[in-house]
């Protein structure tokens, strides 16, 4: 006959409620989610988001400022940054890619006189953030990795985003396209 002590038993219980609490959390992981979306990129020039150099009231003599042209803004300091606070950026693979197995004759440069580029970045995503919230990160097939930190104003529903490129020519490039998007949900 088998005897249990009182503290045995509750350790048997921890045991087996923590087997039970791993199995739930293990199931119940975020997985990333594939998405059909249309993603659009932009740029931080004039066109694309919507600012001009100086301001009427000073008769556009102070042409080294900002200012927002259009919307509910429209007068205030443009500063360029997303709506989260951050400087957007274009994604960067970073020294361990494939464009370092492609183009292996970069390396050395990269190294000794771009130490920076050695870690990969992320993008910048705008999108719905009644859809996404910022931190959301996504993978663009021809773009790269990216995370949600700004919103258009034309962005409106869960399949619309928008990327940043660092100038105009690609934005143009780029242009609009369909493409099958895998989201990171934190």
């Amino acid at each position: 006959m088998i005897c249990r002590t009182s503290k045995q038993f509750p350790r048997s219980l921890y045991v087996a409620g923590l087997i039970t609490v791993i199995i739930l959390i293990s199931g119940c992981a975020a997985k990333p989610v594939s998405r059909t979306m249309i993603a659009t990129a932009y740029c931080g020039c004039a066109q694309c988001c919507s600012w001009e150099r100086g301001s009427w009231k000073f008769l556009k003599l102070d042409f080294w400022n900002r200012y927002v042209a259009a919307g509910a803004d429209q007068g205030r300091d443009y500063r360029g940054l997303t709506a989260s606070g951050t400087k957007p950026r274009e994604p960067y693979p970073g020294l361990m890619s494939v464009d370092s197995l492609k183009r292996p004759w970069v390396i050395p440069f990269r190294i000794v006189f771009f130490p920076w580029l050695l870690l990969p970045a992320d993008g910048t995503i705008a999108a719905d953030t009644n859809y996404y919230r910022f931190g959301t990160r996504m993978y663009v097939p021809g773009y790269g990795w990216g995370v949600v930190e700004d919103r258009g104003g034309a962005i409106k529903g869960p399949d619309r985003l928008d990327l940043y490129k660092d100038n105009h020519l690609d934005a143009l490039v780029w242009g609009r396209r369909r493409v099958q998007v895998r989201i990171e949900k934190k």
